[in-house]
């Protein structure tokens, strides 16, 4: 069985996510769920591959390739909420950084800029971008860095004007490397949405499934796993319908109908 617990992955953060994938563990064993992964996969994978393996047991993915590339291709089991402003209820939003000594304060000053994401086909970095750039103007070009942490490289060092961060990213980096956006601001706050889901394959016996969902709620409440779950910014989990995050596609939508951030890919 394969499993990757945390799209948050960090080296600084491995040894937590190591803590909270032995206690998750634990608790779906407790459960009565047989063949439990042994480990926990990082992000340093091919994550489409792993997302849809007709052995996976579970993963965290970001709710933009749920409702696109993995949709009726994986079974939603469960929504982490973070604790982090701005996350109640299992929602989360993205950060929109610029340089502090830049002239870019606000989302009226990007028009002709450079923009860093992490890719295209992600909530955070991308939808949300598009979406909180509605009436504005765009900027020039796209950088596609492959992650949240190139993007806020590229901001830092001059080879993008903003991006838009995850903000249990941003939070993460505020946390445990802040000199990495010590340089930066946050120039504005994208709208919310159903934060990043746990799924597990399609084909799960509801039974499992319930049991998935068990352990995750045991773990959340785990009084010897609290040090683990506060440096994972964990607070909770919600089990939400999978409708919830159709909001990522009317956002997408609402871009869509602006006309905004249509810009060459190249």
């Amino acid at each position: 069985m394969r499993a990757m617990i945390s799209m948050y992955d960090m080296p600084e953060r491995r040894p937590a996510i190591g803590a909270w994938w032995e206690g998750l563990a634990r608790h779906w064993r407790a459960a009565g769920l047989r063949d439990v992964s042994q480990t926990t996969h990082m992000t340093d994978i091919d994550l489409y591959e792993l997302w849809l393996a007709p052995d996976l047991f579970i993963a965290q993915t970001c709710g933009y390739p749920l409702t696109h590339r993995l949709k009726d291709r994986v079974t939603l089991v469960a929504t982490p909420v973070y604790a982090v402003d701005g996350c109640a209820g299992g929602r989360y939003h993205s950060v929109i950084v610029a340089r502090r000594d830049f002239d870019v304060r606000s989302l009226d000053d990007v028009a002709g800029k450079v923009a860093a994401i992490n890719g295209y086909d992600s909530q955070s970095g991308w939808n949300a971008l598009r979406h909180s750039m509605i009436d504005k103007g765009a900027p020039a070009r796209i950088l596609e860095t492959g992650g949240h942490r190139k993007s806020v490289a590229a901001v830092r060092e001059g080879r993008a004007d903003i991006a838009a961060i995850d903000c249990v990213t941003y939070a993460g980096l505020e946390a445990l490397a802040p000199q990495e956006i010590a340089p930066l601001r946050i120039i504005a706050r994208s709208a919310s949405a159903p934060a990043l889901p746990f799924v597990t394959r399609r084909d799960i016996a509801p039974a499992d499934l319930e049991k998935l969902r068990a352990g995750l709620r045991a773990a959340m409440a785990d009084p010897a796993l609290a040090e683990t779950r506060a440096a994972m910014l964990l607070s909770g989990v919600e089990i939400v319908p999978l409708q919830a995050y159709d909001r990522l596609l009317e956002m997408e939508q609402e871009a869509d109908r602006a006309g905004s951030l249509v810009v060459d890919h190249s």
